[in-house]
């Protein structure tokens, strides 16, 4: 049972616990990785599969409005990343929608050839935009640089700046307003990749000015094992990219068969091909959960979190190095700690119900999300950790055995 800690009483959030399946003697620190099953998804999930499918059958493209899920869903982010309603659209997977905002920003630049972004950002960021280059073969660079190194590396001859708002491994925050003015003030496009921000922290897409986002639909916005993705382009934009992969349902009038492509207007036009309607209605039901939350408390929550897990891990296990940003405005909704051993004893870890996770070579990595996380659960985390460390309960061979995915 979880002591409860003074902070808990002042918790505005606190009622939002009850939303989520929580399995018991469990203290989920990887909703950075994977969120929670909201307890409402896998009925509204039953009655897409039985009602839905099973009883209208094709007719539920019209009867359920599958076919605008995509930006249905897309409107329900917006407000969490604050973007207008008609910028954002759920589809795809992460990766795909790189390769497609990538693609349409380097089109409005066609006389600048560097891509520049840091060593913090996500790899698959990177692997597609080296990929890009190549199949465009039209002289692009991918300049990558420490993140420190970000700002005084946009010059003039940058095309985009490509970057993950929250660093995956350590959780350090870049600026992003400040690093998108100066972006545009070099006459370079900004894109963001918010996959560690969406449903953890403000994010203000608009008074940014931000060109292009991405971010995916399973860790904090809760919509399950490769829910959909989203992509975000501003305004400005909207009827002046096209998709490089002009599919059908990107089509002004798809239904009109017709043999040549012309984008349907707005944010629809970065579709491709069918929605996939189940994935899709467990996102979009997972979304419920932020019904009337303020992202300012979800915040201030985080921070709360991370705080506490800071103080506790360092007063109790003095052999660990915080790799994160110390300055709590500096860094995400995650916290990550070195240790040789980490790999080892986040297995130890797991075993005793504190779930997080690890990233090569050294780094065990905590994510606080504040819908579901209490200060005491925070607590005994901190005391479980220090007591496999103290004890040495985490050097077992079979947590040792390394398994596909960390």
């Amino acid at each position: 049972m979880t002591a409860q800690h003074p902070s808990d009483t002042q918790d505005v959030l606190k009622s939002r616990k009850d939303a989520f399946r929580i399995p018991e003697g469990v203290i989920y620190l990887d909703g950075n990785s994977l969120g929670m099953l909201p307890r409402h998804v896998p009925a509204r999930l039953a009655e897409v599969v039985t009602q839905e499918w099973g009883t209208s059958l094709i007719r539920a493209w019209n009867t359920h409005d599958w076919i605008d899920l995509p930006t249905r869903t897309g409107d329900r982010i917006a407000r969490l990343i604050g973007a207008p309603a008609g910028t954002v659209v759920a589809c795809d997977s992460t990766s795909v929608n790189v390769f497609k905002v990538l693609s349409a920003a380097l089109a409005l630049r066609p006389q600048r050839k560097v891509i520049l972004s840091d060593t913090g950002n996500f790899p698959t960021d990177l692997y597609v935009a080296s990929g890009l280059k190549e199949l465009l073969a039209k002289g692009h660079e991918l300049k990558v640089v420490a993140p420190e190194d970000v700002r005084a590396a946009i010059t003039e001859d940058v095309a985009v700046l490509m970057l993950t708002q929250v660093d995956y491994r350590t959780g350090r925050l870049h600026d992003m307003a400040d690093l998108t003015r100066v972006a545009h003030a070099a006459g370079a496009l900004a894109i963001w990749d918010l996959a560690h921000s969406a449903g953890a922290l403000p994010v203000d897409l608009a008074g940014t000015k931000a060109d292009f986002a991405v971010g995916c639909g399973y860790k904090y916005l809760n919509g399950g094992p490769g829910a959909p993705a989203f992509l975000y382009v501003a305004p400005e934009h909207l009827d002046k990219v096209t998709s490089p992969l002009t599919g059908w349902m990107g089509h002004e009038a798809p239904f009109a068969f017709d043999l040549d492509y012309r984008p349907v207007s707005g944010v629809g036009r970065m579709t491709v091909g069918t929605p996939a309607v189940l994935s899709l209605s467990g996102l979009h039901a997972a979304l419920d959960v932020f019904e009337d939350v303020d992202m300012a408390d979800i915040r201030r929550k985080s921070i709360s979190l991370s705080e506490l897990f800071i103080a506790e891990v360092e007063a109790r296990c003095p052999q660990l190095e915080l790799v994160s940003p110390r300055d709590p405005q500096a860094r995400g909704s995650q916290v990550s700690f070195r240790f040789e051993e980490g790999y080892t004893v986040m297995q130890a870890l797991i075993a005793r119900g504190v779930i997080g996770d690890f990233r090569a070579p050294d780094v065990m990595r905590f994510g606080f999300a504040p819908l579901y996380l209490s200060h005491g659960e925070i607590v005994d985390a901190a005391a479980i950790l220090a007591d496999i460390l103290a004890t040495g309960s985490w050097d077992r061979p079979e947590f040792r055995t390394r398994a596909n995915v960390t």
